[in-house]
Parts: structure tokens; sequence; C-alpha cells
């Protein structure tokens, strides 16, 4: 019986030129607040990449909704394409090859969405298939991998590309408020692609079955993450609400269990751990409640203390670095987790 099971085949990330200490920002923005710096200076977080405009007179970026948009969208082009083009030369394939494309973001809108932009600005063909999922935030890599998998599993040997675009930069409102100051210090820009395809013929590389998917919601804890419009400001306001690490980490075991039991498995079967960046304190609820250690969650830190949260990229980083690291062996199982609004927590297993 052929085995048509999804892999994960390769993968590119990018993120914008200017990388900045989280102290430098402090200075070019001319913080003073106390409470507001304590956020940047946590330890846990030490540089990101983002988009950043000049300062005003009083220090404080002036953007307009409108220009936030155009950020977007502009940072969406360079970034995504630049990360679908290191996925593609990865994978020795060239934009013609791709037949499907799921782009995932959470910080502008579009329409036409960015499927349209980036099949046009890099080239792939205009009768590829296209999917558009806005607004669904961290957790949102799952959701979209979920799409993709599943158009590939029903298109064996078809190409189908994965896009997460964050540009976070553009959803940020500078109003002296620890509010705003949360998102402000937290979340970075970045962008991941990533090849998925169902292809017996892929036996021989050492690429990732995808096995399964887990989804549990949270209903009680829907506004616990949310965008809110901002009137004085005439921008769009994210909001994170303080106890959202011990909803999420309370929560995770679930889908877990539930993955591991569909597969006849235990959390002592699974090597690896990939968890999104969420933040220092999500990061440590989630280990408490699952049982996991510091080792387990070693490139969550990592991509947290070099990048920052990247939203729906985030685990695509974590994942990348793993690979680097060279520690996986075939037959090893990893597990996949996302936390983002909904509340919402996604997990997948995967085998080398």
């Amino acid at each position: 019986m052929l085995d048509t099971r999804p892999r994960l085949i390769a993968l590119g990330t990018a993120n914008p030129p200017g990388r900045y200490p989280q102290e430098e920002l402090l200075q070019r923005f001319r913080v003073d607040d106390p409470r507001i710096r304590s956020l940047f200076t946590s330890s846990h977080i030490r540089t990101r990449h983002l988009y950043l405009p000049e300062a005003g007179p009083d220090g404080t970026p002036e953007e307009t909704q409108g220009q936030l948009l155009k950020k977007h969208r502009n940072g969406a082009i360079e970034i995504g394409g630049a990360a679908i083009r290191a996925c593609l030369e990865k994978a020795q394939l060239q934009p013609e090859n791709i037949d499907f494309i799921c782009c995932l973001t959470s910080t502008g809108w579009l329409t036409p969405g960015l499927t349209a932009i980036l099949i046009k600005s890099v080239g792939l063909r205009p009768e590829c298939a296209r999917v558009d999922v806005v607004g669904m935030g961290c957790n949102a890599g799952l959701n979209g991998l979920n799409v993709v998998s599943s158009w590939a599993m029903a298109n064996p040997g078809k190409n189908a590309l994965l896009v997460c675009v964050e540009v976070c930069s553009a959803a940020y409102v500078f109003d002296g408020t620890m509010r705003t100051a949360i998102v402000n210090s937290l979340f970075g820009d970045g962008s991941a692609a990533l090849l998925v395809r169902a292809e017996e013929k892929d036996e021989p590389m050492f690429a990732p079955k995808i096995l399964g998917f887990e989804s549990q919601m949270i209903p009680a804890a829907i506004d616990a993450m949310r965008f809110d419009w901002d009137d004085e400001h005439g921008k769009y306001s994210f909001f994170l609400d303080r106890d959202i690490p011990y909803v999420v980490g309370a929560n995770a075991p679930r889908p877990v269990g539930r993955l591991l039991a569909r597969f006849g498995l235990k959390k002592r079967n699974i090597s690896h751990w990939i968890v999104h960046s969420g933040g220092k304190k999500v990061v440590d609820a989630i280990k408490y409640n699952l049982g996991i250690t510091d080792w387990d969650v070693r490139h969550t830190h990592s991509i947290l203390r070099d990048y920052g949260n990247l939203s729906s990229g985030s685990f695509l980083f974590s994942y990348r670095r793993l690979m680097e690291e060279g520690r996986v062996r075939r037959g090893d199982y990893g597990i996949l987790m996302t936390m983002g609004p909904g509340s919402q927590i996604e997990t997948a297993l995967v085998r080398w």
C-alpha cells in the first residue's frame, strides 16, 4: 500500500534587515517609564527584526493606519518573497513548480490577499491554487499546515507551499500605556515558507511525515487575545490578557493527550518538542503543565531571545534550528504546538 502521508520537504525563513537590541528601541523612542522599560529589558528577549519608522519630535513614531497597512504590504512582499525563494532553493525547485499556496497573516488586511500578490511578485504560475487565512493569530501556523497537508495528501506528487508572513510592527500603537507596551516589547517581524508534498518517492529523504493534528479551543477565554479599534489613535490595537499564560498552560495537556492516544504513544516516546515562542510566561506554563524540560524547549527559548514572538511563523523558526542542530534521528517522533487567539491550542505529530 502506498504511503501518501505528507512530508515537510523544505523550509525557508526571512526577516527585515533591521535588527534592534531591546535597549536601542527604548533609546530610539525615548521611553522613560520604568514599568515599560522593564518589559523591554527582560532577559528572555534580546533582539528583534523590525520595520521601524522615523521617530517624531517627541520620539514617538507617527504612523497612520493607512501607513501601517502599506508597511504590512511592502514588508510582506519583501520577507514573504525572500522566504519562498529560500525554500525553493533548498527544495531545488523553481517558482513554476508550485501547485498550491496558503498564506497566513494577522498583521494587515489586503484584498486581493497575499497569495495573489506573492504569486505575481515571486513568479508562481497563474493557475496555482491559493488560500488566504487572515486573523487567526499565533496559532495559525498549524491551522495552515493542516490545510496544506490535506491538499497535498489529496494531490500526491504536487507541491504545496505554506507561507507565514507577519509584519508585527505594522500592528504597533505607541501611546505610553502598559497594554500597548506589552505588545511592542514582544513581537517581531518575520516570514517562513514551508514546502509540503505527499509523494512515495520522497521516502529516502530525511523529511518528517505529518501523522495527525489535534485542536483545542478555550471558549471562556475567547477575548483574551484580540484586536480592538482605537478611536483615539485611529488604529487597531492588540490586547493580551495577563492571565493568558496560565489559561493556555492549563489546557495544553488536552490536545497533546488526545494526539498521543490516537497513535498509541506516551510522552516518553516524543523526542522533540517544537513550541510556539509566545513569551516566557507562556512557555513556562506549557513546560509546567506538560512536564517537559528547558532542554525540550531550547529552540523555543532561543528564537524568542533572538527574534521575539514572530506570531504564526515562530514554530517554523524553531523547527529550522532543530534541523540545523543535527540531533534528529530516523524514527524520532516530534510534537509541534502553537497557541493564539480563540483562545486556541494547535498540535501536530510528526515522525522522521
